[in-house]
């Protein structure tokens, strides 16, 4: 993704003490990834939610309770969920969105959880950064100390979706059911402009990253 920054992180390290926790907001496609790699170069741990939420689907007992929740259709030939056709269902209804969060958010918690407790042990991270989609909606913007909003044109945010295979049509219907990315933006303290000029979204946060790491 980026080319490894200059190794100065090791110079912002604080041991014996918390390190600082940023959490990321943005729209679907709004290249918050690329952000949380920044940081990563910068020196931070990341946790990604959504590769949590994906393993969380490969568990037996989240695959049975899935299976039983949404029927035989969303299994693929060779046993595994099939991710597009669960999102086909619960992104057309409020109620099975919700059950669907019901069985993973749990298990991804949890995870989530225990790495904040290992990355805050690690010497080598100067600060951890937390990548989750529904940072707000499941209130864990309260184990943050920062919160940074990643601002994207929608005519870019579409053609990343389409790339991703995700139509427009199902980018509003996903997004229909987050809080609005004009509060998200609000609660933020940070806003990182990402218009495809990856030097100067570098600048950017390196830039926060300073300003975190310092106060």
């Amino acid at each position: 993704m980026t080319s490894p920054a200059p190794a100065l992180h090791c110079c912002f390290v604080k041991t014996n003490m918390k390190k600082p926790v940023i959490g990321l907001l943005g729209g679907i496609a709004s290249g918050k990834s690329t952000v949380a790699s920044a940081f990563q170069d910068l020196g931070c741990a990341i946790i990604d939610a959504d590769l949590l939420a994906h393993k969380a689907l490969d568990q037996s007992a989240i695959q049975n309770s899935l299976i039983t929740e949404f029927g035989p259709d969303i299994v693929e030939p060779r046993g595994s969920i099939d991710r597009a056709a669960l999102g086909r269902i619960v992104f057309q209804d409020a109620g099975k969105l919700a059950r669907l969060t019901a069985l993973l958010h749990p298990w991804v918690l949890e995870k989530c959880q225990q790495k904040l407790k290992e990355y805050q042990q690690d010497p080598d991270v100067s600060a951890i950064v937390l990548d989750m989609p529904l940072l707000l909606e499941v209130q864990w913007d309260r184990f943050c100390d920062h919160i940074v909003f990643v601002e994207c044109p929608k005519e870019i945010r579409l053609q990343r979706a389409l790339n991703r295979g995700i139509s427009p049509e199902s980018l509003v219907e996903r997004e229909n059911f987050q809080i609005s990315l004009d509060k998200k933006a609000v609660r933020a303290d940070n806003i990182v402009i990402n218009i495809s000029d990856l030097s100067s979204l570098v600048r950017q946060v390196a830039k926060i990253f300073t300003s975190v790491i310092d106060n």
